[in-house]
């Protein structure tokens, strides 16, 4: 797996005024990547993230997948694109309040055809993050870090091979944060690529690789 990011500019036009918020970015994501990216509010790492994610449609430049330009895809196509090989991680809590921590798991894998049943694998995967015996439970009854790890256990029911993070430890302790993290270092391990955007400068170190974002500009970090 190869994800390209070549030449990403992003401009929004409110009023009369142009806003540039990405500006000529570049990167490329490997099979078991781990990169962060660092920078203030509004300076374009989101963005970045949901033209990655193909939720958000460049102004110029391409996203390309093994090779292929993702906003070349048909609708479908590109819907496919973010169900079976992009894991996301949003900022805001995203965990369904009517389901348990087992059907929110669950729930991507039932959004295409696909055969089998899921209840297995999202048993595996609520283990793996640290809440295994928390199956059972509904949202309103967890923790922010609980419903954290759903999340992300969500995220990887349809095996991707790239998790999108937005500010995935922005409101948890210091020891949960650590715990998340470490589950991403693990996640590495298996191959799967992470791009996480963050504030938290504790974390950068267990990244492999560290960009900043500065009004729209993507760079390497100092």
């Amino acid at each position: 797996m190869k994800i390209e990011v070549k030449n990403i500019t992003k401009e929004y036009v409110q009023g009369d005024q142009r806003i540039v918020a990405l500006k000529d970015c570049s990167l490329t994501v490997t099979e078991g990547s781990f990169i962060c990216i660092t920078g203030r509010s509004g300076s374009g790492k989101s963005t970045l993230l949901n033209i990655m994610a193909g939720l958000t449609i460049p102004t110029s430049g391409s996203v390309l997948l093994d090779g292929q330009n993702i906003f070349s895809l048909s609708d479908n196509e590109l819907s496919l694109y973010r169900n079976a090989k992009v894991g996301i991680l949003p900022q805001q809590q995203s965990v369904l309040s009517n389901l348990t921590a087992l059907d929110n798991v669950r729930l991507p894998y039932h959004l295409a055809r696909r055969e089998g049943d899921s209840a297995e694998e999202a048993r595996r995967l609520l283990t793996l993050v640290g809440i295994g015996d928390l199956e059972k439970k509904m949202p309103k009854r967890m923790s922010g870090g609980q419903l954290k790890r759903v999340a992300i256990a969500r995220a990887l029911i349809n095996n991707p091979c790239l998790l999108l993070a937005d500010e995935p430890t922005g409101d948890l302790d210091s020891e949960t944060t650590g715990e998340i993290i470490n589950i991403f270092k693990r996640m590495t391990d298996e191959g799967i690529a992470i791009l996480m955007v963050t504030h938290d400068l504790d974390t950068t170190g267990y990244a492999n690789i560290h960009y900043q974002m500065k009004d729209g500009i993507l760079s390497a970090a100092n």
